[in-house]
């Protein structure tokens, strides 16, 4: 079908944080960036003023590859990027070889979800790449783009060509899952029951952020419930859902085993919910989602969880902090709603360690006691340095 969504170079400024990140993770002889479709991979592989860039959609691009050596011979001491890399007929091979006898040779990579997600791929290229995960637009990414409005980030969600437009493109997510389905997860994963793929789908984006149990998916997707557990693997694999894990040491009183289900980004749920306009009451959950992108963004990691007792406390986001003391993180779209109660059962159970509030509307970071706990109030841009801090000296 027609693809309505589109941007130019000129459209976009330069993305910082991305480059910065491009130029710190680049130590290996391979760099494979990966993302979603239409987070930005290609545009900002353009950005690259020092690389010599290559559209593997092109059919001269792959007749050029066809040979991998030669290829690479003409490339010495020179940085590349093969974008779209899954087109060739063995991207690992081209890869492995640069990484083996072509050292001087830095190549980025971008390709399908699905060839990063392939055990076959990741075998053959272990120990050999470093990995960076282009998440959907964080905070750096609004000021970069000139639109610092959080409501229009979160309606309109953080990928860039929906986040560009003024007004809300609600035909283009339902085409962007139209598309995944054909050029992902058919590619690989080669599901048959498209409807009840999709029908997953629409039920996780709407209910994203809850308790996930695979039986309630099962029957209004009319499939069984291990097939949704596999529905799910196969999402989390292509990173269109994040599946956090319970926090817990195997106490009576905790949830121990059930996740939460996060869809990938807040324009999806605010489709697939069905909202044209943001609600007071809307903004604390996509606020959630919002913090929880911004976490894995700079972490580069998906080792976040959350704790829940079976009293029903619960802190939403749990990390591992310095010296095994967990950090736990609070959102709250506003600091005035912040209630300390999951904060100190959780702490009567794991000791000391951080604690964070993250707002929305926080300007500049301050501490506040509650009994014998202190919790970090912050905003977004100071999140980061609020999971480091120990309490001793203001970050």
């Amino acid at each position: 079908g027609r693809v309505l969504f589109t941007m130019t170079t000129e459209t976009i400024k330069t993305r910082t944080f991305w480059l910065e990140k491009i130029q710190k993770e680049w130590q290996r002889s391979i760099l494979w960036l990966s993302g979603v479709r239409r987070t930005g991979k290609t545009l900002l592989c353009k950005s690259l003023s020092d690389a010599d860039y290559y559209d593997c959609e092109l059919p001269s691009a792959r007749r050029m590859m066809e040979d991998p050596e030669s290829f690479l011979k003409g490339h010495r001491r020179r940085r590349i990027v093969l974008d779209e890399i899954h087109r060739l007929g063995n991207p690992s091979e081209l890869l492995k070889i640069a990484a083996d006898h072509y050292p001087d040779i830095r190549i980025l990579a971008t390709g399908s979800s699905t060839l990063g997600a392939s055990a076959r791929f990741r075998d053959t290229l272990a120990g050999r790449k470093s990995d960076l995960w282009l998440a959907p637009m964080i905070k750096n990414d609004l000021e970069d783009f000139g639109n610092t409005n959080l409501h229009h980030r979160l309606l309109h969600g953080g990928l860039p060509p929906f986040f560009l437009e003024k007004t809300l493109p609600e035909q283009w997510f339902q085409e962007w899952i139209e598309a995944y389905w054909a050029k992902d997860i058919q590619e690989l994963f080669r599901l048959e029951r498209r409807h009840a793929f999709q029908r997953f789908v629409e039920l996780l984006m709407a209910q994203s952020g809850g308790i996930f149990e695979a039986t309630r998916f099962a029957r209004p997707c009319e499939v069984s419930r291990p097939t949704i557990t596999n529905y799910l693997a196969v999402l989390e694999a292509t990173y269109l859902v994040h599946v956090v894990r319970p926090f817990s040491t195997h106490r009576a009183t905790e949830i121990v085993s059930a996740p939460r289900v996060y869809g990938f980004d807040t324009g999806f749920i605010c489709y697939f919910r069905g909202w044209d306009r943001l609600r007071q009451d809307d903004l604390g959950t996509l606020w959630e989602h919002f913090v929880l992108n911004e976490i894995y963004a700079h972490l580069q990691s998906r080792h976040v969880r959350y704790w829940r007792n079976k009293r029903g406390l619960e802190v939403d986001f749990v990390i591992a902090g310095r010296k095994g003391k967990p950090v736990a993180i609070e959102c709250k779209w506003s600091a005035a709603h912040f209630d300390p109660a999951g904060l100190h059962a959780f702490r009567k159970s794991y000791g000391s360690g951080n604690n964070v509030l993250v707002a929305s509307d926080i300007e500049k970071p301050y501490s506040r006691t509650y009994g014998d706990i202190e919790v970090r109030f912050v905003g977004l841009k100071d999140l980061m340095k609020a999971l480091a801090y120990d309490g001793s000296t203001p970050p």
